[in-house]
């Protein structure tokens, strides 16, 4: 059963979310946070497996409790951001400060769910246009991931989860997502196997 923590400020969009994922056999909404304050308080004492976190929100906003929710002691919530906005700034700041995913609210039911489930097995989800802006950003047609990045792949490429990948390279599991997300936009893709496939096939990785 995955543990799921709503957070919007909004009350009819937490209701709809929880409403919808609670029909989900594997899912299980355990509770709704207005702001990223209390967002980050119920974090710590329900110990969700997954958050999904609005950006824009009173009292804290979501790139704030993004990262202390992260910083929980132990194996942390994955926070998977859910919002309406999708510039370059909101892009890179949710990242940076931690978060797993970063999905749209006009994300189709089926897409969303499948998005908690990846993220709960600590995936990277990014929605498409989230994607290609970061691509326009980051990439250019021949810029090559860094030496850093390259390393994560490789690990990556053997199967080693986020967390994995951190403890072998003495990083934190944020870095690590930072990294592939940055890989991800200079490689053109937006998942990891996709990341390993192209980054293979250009000879970046072994």
């Amino acid at each position: 059963m995955i543990r799921v923590l709503v957070v919007d400020d909004h009350p009819v969009v937490r209701s709809g979310l929880a409403g919808m994922l609670s029909v989900e056999d594997d899912l299980e909404v355990v509770g709704e946070a207005a702001d990223g304050q209390e967002a980050v308080a119920l974090a710590a004492s329900l110990r969700p497996d997954v958050v999904l976190m609005d950006l824009r929100m009173p009292v804290l906003d979501g790139v704030a409790a993004t990262a202390g929710i992260v910083g929980i002691v132990g194996t942390g919530p994955r926070v998977v951001v859910l919002t309406t906005y999708d510039t370059d700034a909101d892009i890179l700041r949710a990242v940076e400060a931690g978060a797993t995913g970063y999905l749209l609210k006009d994300t189709p039911r089926a897409q969303l769910v499948a998005g908690v489930r990846a993220a709960a097995r600590g995936e990277t989800v990014l929605a498409p246009s989230v994607a290609t802006r970061l691509v326009s950003s980051v990439r250019t047609a021949t810029e090559r991931p860094s030496a850093r990045e390259a390393e994560v792949l490789s690990l990556v490429a053997r199967g080693r989860s986020n967390a994995e990948v951190g403890r072998a390279l003495s990083i934190t599991e944020a870095t690590v997502k930072t990294h592939l997300i940055r890989a991800f936009a200079k490689l053109g893709v937006a998942d990891r196997t996709a990341a390993v496939t192209v980054a293979r096939e250009r000879g970046w990785i072994a």
